[in-house]
């Protein structure tokens, strides 16, 4: 019999992030007290604040992140797989114990735990929308690197025709229609005439990059009154539900881009997973050519299933300019069509594990910023840094068994 295929990458990268546990939050303990308040003052509903001392909580996170790696390398040298509980577990031990830590060594350390919540959800809309966009493509047999230029693309379009028509929806249209194209770019030549689908990725990323750069040089900047002062959307507060702490900002006091974010997540994994439509896109981008004996178009649900995702991350590209921030600027997606690729695949491929994957990277992204404005000793640059790190942890050391498509990025060519 053939020896087993052992992954040593998940349970390396437990044992290293359970050592720096071990020795930043129990070790490095900076013995003091984080206070996390639940309610503000407003609120209507109020519940206590909660206190953690550092020491405590850095000892017991260590000893149960110290066993957890354990397991994880007793499973993998009996070439056992690790069970799914194993990484979400762990990863929210050592987030509680860094957030304990980090807090307590503050200047002031004491935080809003529900805001920090419900921003990070807010950061987490745009990588959600781009991780739905990558698995419509992808469980279709079509990489798509070019999530990045599709979210600024739609970021850029919602911008200007916002500003022209002073209109919500013409913003919302635009956007959707300027991914669309940068969609159907990366169709025709991945799937049509057959280019590296990776490359024409990557190629486009810089193209809509340079080109909307350039626009913003020469056009928004002219008349910025006219051309980049879009309308925003404001959150529809659901009355009494968003009084609930914690949950409620978060699920019930939303723009309509939030909450058309949890239905998109829905429709999307109820599509792939409980439909004939669905059923068709997952032969194609496993097996295109069995899928073509039964009478299925394989490249039509291609092309479609890439101007699908299209649409989906050009609305993620409107949460940019309409919601996030007012007006449109060089390259502000900032490297998120990657992290909502990365959370893709940490999601294996699925739009439930892609949406929480996308809120881990959310939160992350939302505590660089909370973190440097308590005044931590974490040098700034790495908190600007950590969305990425979590990235980089994330993708390489616990997903490296996850397995996409098997003709994920194969051209077909019928016979």
């Amino acid at each position: 019999m053939a020896p087993a295929i052992r992954n040593w990458g998940a349970p390396v990268t437990l044992a290293v992030l359970a050592l720096l546990a071990l020795v930043g939050f129990a070790i490095g303990s900076p013995h003091a007290t984080a206070r996390f308040r639940i309610s503000a003052k407003a609120d209507a509903i109020q519940v206590p604040d909660v206190q953690l001392g550092t020491t405590l909580v850095g000892w017991a996170a260590a000893v149960v992140l110290l066993l957890l790696a354990g397991y994880a390398f007793r499973s993998t040298a009996r070439a056992e797989a690790l069970p799914r509980w194993i990484v979400p577990v762990f990863a929210s031990v050592w987030v509680i114990a860094f957030l304990v830590w980090v807090i307590g060594s503050a200047n002031n350390p004491n935080v809003y735990f529900s805001g920090l919540i419900a921003g990070s959800f807010t950061l987490a809309i745009p990588l959600i929308f781009g991780s739905l966009s990558g698995v419509l493509c992808e469980r279709s047999g079509v990489i798509n690197i070019a999530i990045e230029g599709q979210l600024l693309a739609g970021a850029f379009g919602a911008a200007i025709v916002g500003s022209i028509t002073q209109s919500l929806i013409a913003g919302v249209l635009a956007a959707v229609v300027a991914s669309v194209i940068v969609s159907m770019v990366l169709a025709v030549f991945s799937i049509k005439y057959l280019v590296n689908q990776v490359i024409v990725g990557v190629v486009l990323n810089v193209l809509v990059a340079g080109l909307t750069s350039f626009l913003f040089s020469t056009v928004m900047k002219e008349n910025s009154a006219l051309f980049n002062s879009p309308p925003s959307f404001h959150n529809i507060r659901i009355p009494g539900l968003a009084d609930i702490p914690v949950f409620g900002p978060i699920f019930f006091n939303q723009t309509i881009l939030g909450y058309g974010m949890y239905v998109a997540v829905f429709l999307v994994w109820f599509g792939l997973f409980k439909t004939r439509w669905g059923l068709r896109v997952r032969a194609v981008g496993e097996h295109p050519k069995a899928a073509d004996t039964v009478g299925i178009r394989v490249n039509a649900i291609r092309f479609s299933n890439v101007a699908l995702a299209g649409v989906v991350a050009g609305v993620g590209g409107a949460f940019f300019t309409l919601v996030t921030s007012s007006s449109f600027s060089k390259e502000m997606t900032a490297g998120q069509g990657f992290i909502a690729l990365a959370a893709m695949i940490f999601g294996r491929w699925n739009p439930i594990g892609a949406f929480f994957a996308s809120l881990l990277f959310g939160f992350s992204l939302n505590l660089s910023f909370v973190l440097s404005i308590l005044g931590t000793p974490v040098p700034n640059q790495f908190m600007q840094m950590l969305p990425y790190i979590v990235t980089i942890f994330a993708v390489a050391g616990l997903a490296g068994k996850s397995r996409p498509p098997a003709s994920n990025g194969v051209p077909y060519v019928k016979e």
